[in-house]
């Protein structure tokens, strides 16, 4: 016999092994579709499934009396307990495959179902930024698309994304952990696993999650293949890519002339920030980040560090080039309160302007920004380090050229920062007024995304 057929009868007769939870509504689910069709064959007189159906038929005729008045609802009775048959029976063997398959908070199965059916089905939507900004909006969008792809700044030096950058010669793994977390069927599990950090001997201050990653670059020899491994491991609902191929240096030049190196340095500046830019200027970008913005429906820049962590990658020329040839609409998320050094006293359009600075006029279409109170306490306790809300003014915006987005996008807790949900479904809805949907998505997916917001609104 066939080796190949040999195996493929093993793997067939395997279904039939004890305590597997499947053959019981296998043949459940079988016996109802033969009282469905024997159902039919009383009440027609006819033959659909062959000699025991014909016997089946018989024995109902001796047992009503075989009258017409009989026949009928003796049929649709038969036919009824099929179809329950054959719900309850297929239910129960998916219910029993995937139980097994999945995590217990997985849901229930039409859950599961519109998870890793309809949601492979969304719209196509890059993400380009850095720090807990990128990952924190990753979080909300992965419950209305799984077609997403975070492009992440890799000019980070300081901590343990520093420390293994500088030992071992690789990216630095930090934004790009986190964004996986943020990506991950699994959160809980993961942010426990990946943010574990140690205290103690040599490996003070790594986390397990940056290890992890360089570990995983070592194995498969290139960082990039060590992230789609990641990826593949943890069933994520995205990809991550780094903007740049290879170690860059995120430089400042200050508004008195001085230059700042580095992106701990450029950070921690005390001098307002004239313009950015990285070493070696002509970096390269991954060829797969740049093809899904190619096919994106939506980019978004932000939220995040403006000179830290979303310039950093538009400073990469191939993503800057690329930006600028599309024709899909792009929203800047404003951060919600300045960054001590960084970003003193700017406001709103301060933020665009930096960034039409740097990248050129034309590529923004949308600017989103908060118009939510925050609380006195947490306003005295950001002031304590001179971090102050980001006040916004559409006039100055729209004079840019730029659509301007007022709403309300705090999260409540003891940080300030964007809610994730919220920020989501405000983005998908300016996905849905600035561009056809129907372009590259579904109608009907297109019609059942737009429910969902209406609904969770």
């Amino acid at each position: 016999m066939n080796s190949k057929l040999a195996d493929s009868l093993a793997r067939t007769f395997k279904w039939l092994y004890p305590n597997l939870g499947v053959k019981r509504w296998f043949l459940l689910a079988v016996l109802g579709v033969f009282l469905f069709a024997a159902g039919f064959s009383v009440m027609n007189d006819g033959i659909a499934l062959g000699y025991m159906e014909l016997q089946f038929r018989e024995w109902i005729y001796r047992l009503t009396g075989s009258a017409p008045r009989t026949a009928v609802p003796v049929g649709l009775l038969i036919s009824l307990l099929g179809v329950i048959a054959m719900i309850i029976g297929f239910k129960r063997m998916l219910h029993s495959i995937i139980s097994v398959l999945l995590p217990d908070d997985e849901g229930r199965i039409v859950d599961v179902i519109y998870s890793r059916q309809h949601l492979r089905r969304g719209p196509k939507i890059v993400v380009i930024g850095g720090g807990t900004g990128l990952s924190n909006l990753l979080r909300g969008l992965k419950n209305y698309t799984m077609n997403l792809t975070a492009i992440v700044t890799v000019a980070d030096d300081g901590g343990s994304s520093g420390r293994l950058r500088n030992e071992m010669g690789i990216l630095p793994p930090g934004d790009i952990r986190n964004c996986l977390v943020a990506l991950s069927d699994t959160e809980n599990i993961m942010e426990k696993l990946f943010s574990y950090r140690f205290d103690t001997g040599t490996l003070k201050g790594h986390s397990l999650g940056n290890l992890f990653l360089a570990g995983m670059a070592d194995t498969f020899g290139d960082f990039q293949k060590g992230i789609e491994n990641v990826s593949k491991v943890f069933a994520l609902r995205g990809s991550v890519y780094p903007s740049a191929l290879e170690q860059v240096v995120l430089s400042a030049e200050l508004v008195d002339g001085t230059f700042v190196k580095g992106e701990t340095q450029v950070r921690d500046t005390t001098g307002r920030i004239k313009r950015v830019y990285l070493e070696p200027e002509d970096c390269k970008a991954p060829p797969e980040a740049l093809k899904a913005l190619e096919e994106a429906d939506l980019v978004v820049l932000g939220p995040g560090s403006l000179y830290t962590s979303v310039l950093p990658n538009l400073l990469v020329k191939d993503i800057r080039e690329k930006l600028k040839e599309l024709d899909v609409p792009c929203i800047y998320v404003c951060n919600i309160m300045t960054e001590p050094g960084e970003t003193d006293e700017f406001d709103v359009v301060d933020h665009l302007q930096a960034l039409i600075d740097h990248i050129g006029a034309g590529i923004v279409d949308v600017v989103v920004a908060n118009k939510q109170e925050i609380s006195d306490e947490l306003l005295e306790r950001y002031a304590q380090e001179g971090s102050y809300p980001v006040r916004g003014n559409a006039t100055s915006v729209e004079w840019l050229g730029v659509k301007y987005v007022e709403e309300d996008l705090l999260q409540e807790g003891e940080t300030i920062r964007h809610d994730p949900d919220r920020l989501a479904r405000i983005l998908l809805r300016l996905l849905f007024s600035l561009k056809p949907m129907g372009e590259r998505i579904a109608l009907v997916d297109s019609y059942l995304l737009s429910q969902k917001l209406r609904k969770e609104s």
